[in-house]
């Protein structure tokens, strides 16, 4: 009997001993972003670390912090840039502070539409910013590219020129160059982060607020009086999806390779998951109440030019080249 037990406990001991290796030998990646889970970024994201778990046999899995839970988008390059996190979808406007090559893309109306950005960032051109991104100062790995939409201006008064915006507040992403794109349609832009937009609506702290229909949506910014969403398209703007270099150095080589080209097919899958929600999304605000507003956008562009003048000096020729672009 004594003997008996005793080769259980060894049983046992050994079992535990064999799960407590296997799950040692784990590595848990931390995945980030600033919008809930379901979005397409998110979605594209979980899908991109299954993929690499599944491939490297569980040696790595992926965890997914959605819905700003690690904080605004600042933060959370921040945290990248320091290994505290280690896979992260972010916008190119706090990324503009970090790496300024990423503004070129930044610029009001540098895009003529969706399908002008994506066969740029699909091409040689996209690359090329994404490996000015890997070889900056800022120790992030860019991965891919995802789409961010078009972005449009919503308030609780209806815009049709930016005339109309002469006075109200509008709450920009943190970077300068879209503070000051506001600023020139006659706006005045409020740098601030993407979690507290939703109370600064309610309160009246701002008046307004730019984004794409999904996040309009799931943000709840429909629910506080902003049932005006005038189409501006004023910025189509990539996003991205990034690695800490801290990380990205620990992977093999061919482990390097499989992420990033794991990443490219989420830049992919994530792009027809996008076009599902922005109809699903637009559809769900017009039956809450917002009324979509298209707007000659001749004015807007126009009214933009200094700010192109300004901030696309240091990038005229490439400008030059997304343009040609077909």
């Amino acid at each position: 009997m004594i003997v008996r037990r005793t080769l259980v406990a060894a049983t046992l001991a050994a079992a535990t001993l064999s799960v407590s290796m296997h799950a040692s030998a784990q590595t848990v990646l931390k995945a980030a972003d600033v919008h809930p889970p379901g979005y397409p970024t998110v979605v594209a994201t979980e899908n991109m670390g299954k993929k690499f778990e599944a491939a490297t046999n569980g040696k790595y899995k992926m965890q997914m912090f959605p819905s700003s839970v690690l904080g605004d988008e600042k933060t959370m390059i921040e945290q990248t840039q320091i290994g505290a996190i280690h896979i992260l979808r972010t916008s190119l406007g706090p990324l503009g502070s970090v790496v300024p090559d990423v503004n070129v893309f930044n610029m009001p109306f540098v895009f003529r539409n969706e399908a002008h950005m994506r066969a740029v960032i699909d091409g040689p051109i996209g690359q090329e910013i994404l490996d000015k991104i890997s070889a900056s100062p800022a120790r992030l790995v860019a991965l891919a590219w995802q789409d961010g939409g078009s972005r449009s201006v919503y308030t609780k008064k209806p815009v049709r020129s930016p005339a109309d915006l002469k006075g109200q507040k509008i709450r920009m992403m943190g970077n300068p160059l879209f503070i000051d794109t506001m600023n020139a349609l006659g706006g005045n832009g409020i740098a601030m982060g993407y979690p507290e937009v939703y109370s600064a609506l309610q309160t009246g702290v701002i008046d307004g607020a730019e984004n794409n229909p999904p996040s309009m949506f799931t943000a709840n910014h429909y629910t506080t009086g902003a049932k005006y969403y005038a189409q501006t398209n004023h910025l189509i703007i990539p996003e991205l999806v990034v690695m800490s270099k801290v990380a990205y150095d620990k992977l093999t080589p061919a482990e390097q390779t499989l992420i990033k080209k794991l990443g490219r097919e989420a830049q992919m899958e994530q792009r027809v998951l996008w076009d599902k929600s922005v109809a699903d999304y637009s559809a769900k605000l017009k039956a809450a109440g917002v009324e979509f507003i298209e707007v000659d956008q001749k004015p807007f562009f126009d009214a933009t030019a200094p700010v192109r003048a300004k901030y696309g000096a240091p990038y005229a020729d490439l400008m030059a080249r997304i343009a040609a672009v077909k």
